[in-house]
């Protein structure tokens, strides 16, 4: 399992939070491996005193971090972090029994393992539950993984980094007031799990963040913006363009005016993107198909979206922030194809939703905090077409280019696909972006955004969620304005 995945399980933040190893001078790898070992150690320990009948399953993670906030110059808080979590699952004639503990004691890691078998009783009983086991499919391996590079950076230089972002937020503009906050952060730990299917897995892996929230004013209008990156390696950390990025998205909204209601195309930039896309990958859960809380439930193999439309789960690039080496369960990661040419190819399986469906896992397994692993996209990519920004908007007469999504979490029915959300953007008119507007409704469904898909840019971002985008375009979507 990779380092995210196990640390998710044991209720430690996910990749791209405070993932990787602790620091403790010399070569970061070396470190990650003792502690990897220290890990497998732990769970080899719990797993082994597992009763007859029992399967038994444990996660053990590690994790350090640091977190930096300045404002007005000054240090606002400076926090650093050390957590260690345990989470075992027992499972008894298709009944699981999980408790979750936030410490690697003796005497904990013993509690936590009756507490678990004490569950089992009151678990219902699933006949398709099952652990994972062993598959015969190679670990694609992540070498950059284990290199702990923020180990080496001093506190005082953590605290410089998030100063001077705050430094470049307010001299790149006048309108610029102030910097609501400014920050950096880092993470480093290692996981790993256990269980009686003969898995035996380890991961480490590190982080490190900025952020900056630039207040602008401007004509007795305010706007706030944000800018924010994340990178495996300090040194790709840009703090100008991080700045950059957040003044230009909070200038760019000022004097914006409600639009008039239509139906145009919709342009979106790769985090937008990522965002929609993620929604889509939600309803391609086994979770949500076994439940029948999806509208592709049963759709393998049918049309669902535009033929330039190749949506996947690949968490064996290792240019992105989401590679992986293991599954929550242990499984080796590979790469998913979930949706090829507009055409259904499969869902996001753990080893019980598979099971369920008869078919094998496909080492989809996620992990949140304090609870048994579900089923969903890791590092979720979606293939790129051709052209740039500027070319995708080049043919649009009349067009909108999305800011930014609001309400999301009540505007979209993960069950039928209806979409319904807020949202603010610029207005595109014959290729040029023109006036901006807000307070404006993107009505559709998920299907038909799907199937409008008209242009997709030709190159990816990484992104700091782990998911890999172009930017595209989305015709005939519903605005609501004035």
């Amino acid at each position: 399992m990779s380092g995210s995945a196990a640390a998710v399980a044991a209720g430690v933040p996910p990749a791209g939070a405070d993932r990787g190893h602790p620091p403790g001078g010399g070569d970061g790898g070396a470190v990650a491996q003792a502690t990897e070992a220290e890990l497998l150690a732990l769970c080899r320990r719990v797993r082994d005193q597992a009763s007859p009948g029992e399967y038994v399953e444990v996660v053990a993670a590690r994790n350090e971090g640091t977190s930096v906030k300045v404002h007005g110059g000054e240090v606002e808080s400076l926090t650093a972090s050390v957590t260690a979590s345990l989470g075992i699952r027992v499972v008894v004639d298709g009944r699981a029994g999980f408790a979750h503990a936030g410490s690697l004691a003796d005497d904990v890691v013993a509690e936590t393992l009756a507490q678990a078998r004490e569950n089992v009783a009151f678990a219902e009983v699933d006949p398709f539950l099952t652990l994972a086991t062993p598959d015969g499919v190679e670990v694609v391996a992540q070498p950059a993984l284990r290199n702990n590079l923020v180990a080496a950076i001093a506190v005082d230089s953590k605290v410089d980094r998030a100063l001077e972002l705050e430094r470049r937020t307010l001299d790149l503009d006048p309108r610029v007031t102030g910097v609501r906050v400014a920050s950096y952060s880092d993470g480093w730990g290692s996981s790993a799990l256990c269980s009686t299917n003969d898995i035996e897995v380890a991961s480490s892996g590190s982080h490190c963040a900025a952020a900056t929230q630039p207040l602008v004013v401007a004509d007795g209008q305010t706007q706030i913006g944000v800018g924010w990156d994340a990178t495996r390696d300090p040194e790709l950390l840009d703090l100008a363009e991080i700045a950059a990025d957040g003044v230009e998205r909070a200038t760019r909204l000022l004097g914006a005016v409600q639009p008039s209601s239509g139906r145009l195309p919709i342009m979106l930039e790769p985090r937008l993107a990522a965002t929609l896309w993620g929604i889509v990958a939600g309803m391609l859960s086994g979770e949500a198909i076994v439940k029948g809380r999806s509208p592709f439930a049963d759709r393998v193999g049918e049309v669902v979206a535009a033929s330039g439309f190749t949506l996947l789960d690949d968490p064996t690039d290792p240019a992105g922030l989401g590679a992986e080496e293991f599954d929550g369960e242990g499984l080796a990661c590979r790469r998913n194809v979930l949706i090829d040419g507009g055409t259904l190819s499969g869902y996001l399986h753990n080893s019980t939703t598979a099971h369920r469906m008869g078919v094998a896992s496909n080492a989809c397994a996620v992990r949140g905090s304090r609870s048994l692993p579900g089923a969903g996209a890791v590092a979720l990519a979606m293939m790129p077409g051709s052209g740039t920004p500027e070319q995708l908007r080049a043919p649009l007469g009349e067009a909108l280019l999305v800011n930014s999504f609001t309400g999301l979490h009540s505007g979209v029915n993960p069950t039928s696909g209806d979409f319904s959300v807020g949202g603010d953007g610029l207005m595109i008119r014959n290729g040029e972006l023109a006036e901006p507007v807000r307070e404006l409704t993107l009505a559709s469904t998920i299907q038909r955004l799907m199937s409008g898909v008209i242009a997709i840019g030709g190159e990816l971002e990484r992104l700091p969620s782990g998911s890999s985008m172009p930017w595209v375009v989305i015709d005939d979507v519903s605005i609501g304005g004035s």
